[in-house]
């Protein structure tokens, strides 16, 4: 197994994989308006030995209040049914979280099981006085900081970029 960057030539099998993990497409074409539209941050997979896609993690932009603090939003993150359960999942959160300290990102958010996230640092954003606009996600939505300073003068509302409030969603 080999986690590291997407480049291009894994966008089929990450589209792929999206398809295949979750009930429509819709994180499937996330992903791809996100790719189009210069808004991934970051892509980090997973793939076997022939380079077939099988665990993917993205990360976009996110504001707070309105402003660019250089933080980003993690979704989604996914891993192939047939190798679940073997730590993929736990590799690409660490990969991307390693990456984005490395370019001098702030502050990593997440929608996503209080009870996984929370085993890798990640806390309630409520606890910083952070939410997101979806209603009922309070005990989803977490933040993981990388910056000592990622919480200074930081409350409110923290958006994501306008594909993730499509429709089709």
């Amino acid at each position: 197994m080999l986690i590291r960057t997407e480049i291009g030539v894994d966008a089929a099998g990450i589209d792929s994989l999206l398809r295949r993990c979750f009930p429509t497409g819709a994180e499937a074409d996330l992903v791809q308006r996100l790719r189009e539209d210069g808004q991934l941050t970051l892509g980090v997979v997973a793939t076997d030995e022939e380079g077939q896609v099988l665990g993917y993690a993205a990360f976009s932009p996110v504001t707070l209040q309105d402003e660019d603090r250089n933080w980003v939003g993690l979704a989604p993150l996914a891993v192939d049914e047939r190798v679940r359960r073997q730590g993929i999942g736990q590799q690409l959160l660490f990969e991307g979280l390693d990456t984005l300290n490395e370019f001098g990102y702030a502050a990593v958010v997440v929608l996503g099981d209080p009870a996984w996230f929370g085993r890798y640092g990640f806390e309630p954003a409520a606890r910083h006085q952070l939410h997101c606009p979806w209603p009922g996600t309070e005990a989803a939505f977490q933040v993981y900081k990388l910056a000592d300073d990622a919480f200074v003068d930081a409350s409110g509302e923290v958006a994501y970029s306008t594909h993730f409030n499509l429709n089709d969603r």
